[in-house]
């Protein structure tokens, strides 16, 4: 059995990774965390501080698992490799470059400013940044249904631990947890992801076709195909060298 812990981004709780429950194939277990603040799971007293954090999070995340991390996800779990008892069977980063900022991609200054339009009005910002994630996606207004569907009548998340992470949007940086991981490391990207630099995206281990920020909404199937891949690779213990996958290019199945 390989199991598999999902760990949704900014502003998404547990059930953005619900489209895949009915996609994963016989020997995958799969959980779904909240992080606090998110899907009415209390919020930490102190959102931004990243031990808490841990702490927090220590009994969803075992050492027999591959944590999968989407976007500020992946940031989070990166950065939570050193905070861990022991290191996990495996890290799976999607939609996630080393930063989140980059000049290619969304800079410094736009991150500011959205973050001024944040602390101004909450709950408009989330709605645009629910939507400009989409930009990438084959159909981005039925990938934002289906995001309404998954999302809309659910709780709130909670307005401290939102401005936290837009703080740790502009300030992690998980080159260092990258460079000598304590476990098997791989980076998926969809090939049109709004939100990451060219660079990012070709530079990922497996890239989707087609799709931007958000596969699990608009190809679930191929992107639980290509985590099960990657997580049993994990679960064996089998590393790589960068850029030696032969099967990084995933098109449409």
């Amino acid at each position: 059995m390989t199991r598999l812990v999902l760990l949704s981004g900014w502003g998404c709780d547990a059930r953005i990774w619900q489209p895949l429950t009915d996609r994963w194939p016989d020997g995958i277990e799969v959980s779904a965390p909240d992080w606090p603040g998110y899907g009415g799971r209390p919020a930490l007293a102190q959102p931004a501080c990243l031990d808490a954090l841990a702490e927090a999070m220590a009994p969803a995340l075992p050492a027999d698992a591959v944590w999968v991390g989407w976007s500020l996800g992946g940031l989070l779990a990166a950065s939570l490799l050193e905070r861990a008892p022991s290191a996990p069977r495996g890290l799976l980063l999607l939609g996630t470059g080393p930063r989140f900022c980059d000049p290619e991609g969304v800079t410094r200054a736009e991150l500011a400013a959205f973050r001024r339009a944040f602390a101004r009005a909450p709950g408009a910002a989330l709605a645009h940044f629910q939507r400009w994630q989409l930009g990438g996606e084959p159909s981005p207004r039925e990938a934002h249904r289906r995001l309404q569907a998954l999302l809309g009548d659910g709780p709130t998340p909670h307005r401290a631990t939102l401005a936290a992470g837009l703080g740790w949007l502009a300030e992690l940086d998980a080159t260092a947890a990258l460079t000598a991981p304590p476990c098997p490391v791989y980076r998926l990207a969809g090939e049109r992801d709004p939100l990451l630099a060219s660079a990012a995206v070709a530079e990922a281990d497996r890239v989707l076709k087609h799709v931007g920020h958000c596969p699990m909404l608009s190809r679930p199937g191929d992107l639980a195909a290509a985590l099960t891949t990657l997580a049993r690779r994990c679960a064996a213990g089998a590393g790589r060298a960068p850029g030696t996958d032969p099967t990084r290019q995933e098109g449409p199945t």
